[in-house]
C-alpha cells in the first residue's frame, strides 16, 4: 500500500538546478503541462509547480539551502535518496503554500468538497495521493463516508464537525492516512477506518480528551486513550460488515466473528483493560434491530455495541462494566 502524501526535503543549493535536475526529467519521462505556481509563497523562497499532462502534480520550494518536493507522480531521480517528512515537519509558510495549492486543485476537481473544508484540509494527503486519490474522493462524494442508507451532506458534515474541532491536528498524518492508499477501491476498510473518527466524536461528546494510536507493551497500539477528570480508559473500534456481505448469514454472528478476530489477536494478548466499540453502522435497519434484540454477549467485556445515523441518530447497547459514561450520549454507563 502507497502512503500519503508526504514532503521530501532535499539539502543544497538548487537555483540552478531545478530545470535540469527536476523539470527536464519530468517532461521526458511523464510529459509537463505548465511549470508556474497558482499561489505566492512569501519569505526567501522560489517555487515551481509541474503539472503532468496525465494529471499528476508536484510542487517545489527552494531557498539557498534546501529544496522541499510534493508531489503524486513519479520522483526525480536526484531527489530518490532524500529524507520523506509529515507536513507539520517543514516550515510553516512552505506547508501553508503546498495546501493552498493542492486544495484549489482539489476544489477544482472535486468542487462539492468546499462546504467541508476541515475535511479536506485534514484528508488532503490521501485525496491528492499518488495512488488511491480517487478511491477516496469516490468513499466520500459517492458512499457518504460508508453510512448506507445516508445523505451525503448528514454524513459528511458530521465528520466536518469533528475535525474542525482541531481533534486530531496533531496526529493528521497518521488518522488520514488509515483511509488508505491503495488503487482498488474498498468500501469495507475504508468505512472501518471512519469508525474511529465516529468514536472519536462519541467520546468527544460525552466530555472525554482523545489521544490516538497509544502504544502498549505487545507491540500493538490502541487505537484511543480517553482521559476525564484524572481518569484514562483504552478504547479499540471494530466495524462488521453487512452480514449479506459475509459467510456469516445474521447479525448476531456477523457482530461474533468480527469480535473473535479482534479478540484472537490484539485484545487478546492484551491481557485485558481496553474496552471494545463495536460499530455497527453498516448494518440495516433491520439487522440492527436482530442484533439489539438479541443483546448477545460478543466475546469481549466490556464492549459497546452501537449504530449511527448523523447527525445524532445514535442506539446501542452496552456489554459488561464499561468504564465511560456515555450517558450524554444517551447509551447506559
Amino acid at each position: 500500500m502507497a502512503t500519503p502524501l508526504r514532503f521530501r526535503v532535499a539539502p543544497g543549493d538548487w537555483r540552478h538546478r531545478v530545470r535540469s535536475a527536476l523539470r527536464d526529467e519530468l517532461d521526458q519521462t511523464i510529459g509537463v503541462a505548465s511549470e508556474h505556481p497558482w499561489f505566492k509563497l512569501d519569505g526567501p523562497y522560489e517555487t515551481r509547480r509541474f503539472n503532468m499532462v496525465n494529471g499528476d502534480t508536484a510542487l517545489f520550494a527552494w531557498d539557498d539551502s534546501c529544496g522541499y518536493w510534493l508531489g503524486n507522480t513519479r520522483t526525480p531521480a536526484p531527489l530518490w535518496r532524500t529524507d520523506k517528512v509529515e507536513f507539520d515537519a517543514v516550515p510553516r509558510p512552505i506547508r501553508e503554500w503546498a495546501t493552498r495549492e493542492l486544495l484549489a486543485e482539489l476544489y477544482d476537481d472535486e468542487p462539492w468538497l468546499r462546504s467541508y473544508p476541515a475535511l479536506a484540509r485534514f484528508f488532503l494527503p490521501v485525496l491528492c495521493a499518488k495512488d488511491g486519490r480517487e478511491g477516496t474522493r469516490q468513499f466520500f462524494r459517492d458512499r457518504a463516508a460508508g453510512f448506507p442508507d445516508v445523505d451525503r451532506d448528514r454524513a459528511l458534515r458530521y465528520y466536518e464537525s469533528l475535525l474542525a474541532e482541531g481533534t486530531f491536528d496533531a496526529h493528521r498524518h497518521e488518522m488520514a492516512g488509515k483511509l488508505g492508499t491503495s488503487k482498488q477501491f474498498d468500501e469495507t476498510r475504508m468505512a472501518a477506518a471512519m469508525s474511529e473518527f465516529t468514536v472519536a466524536a462519541m467520546l468527544t461528546e460525552a466530555g472525554y480528551a482523545i489521544e490516538p494510536e497509544i502504544p502498549v507493551s505487545t507491540g500493538h497500539s490502541i487505537d484511543f486513550k480517553a482521559a476525564s477528570n484524572g481518569d484514562a480508559h483504552l478504547i479499540e473500534v471494530t466495524r462488521p460488515s453487512r452480514p449479506v456481505d459475509r459467510s456469516a448469514g445474521t447479525a448476531v454472528a456477523a457482530a461474533k466473528d468480527t469480535v473473535a478476530i479482534k479478540t484472537d489477536g490484539q485484545l487478546d494478548a492484551h491481557g485485558g483493560g481496553v474496552t471494545l466499540f463495536v460499530d455497527c453502522s453498516s448494518f440495516s435497519a433491520a439487522e440492527w434491530a436482530q442484533l439489539r434484540d438479541a443483546r448477545p454477549d460478543l466475546g469481549h467485556r466490556p464492549a459497546v455495541v452501537f449504530r449511527m445515523r448523523p447527525p445524532d441518530d445514535l442506539a446501542g447497547y452496552t456489554v459488561g462494566r464499561v468504564p465511560v459514561s456515555l450517558a450524554a450520549l444517551g447509551l447506559p454507563a
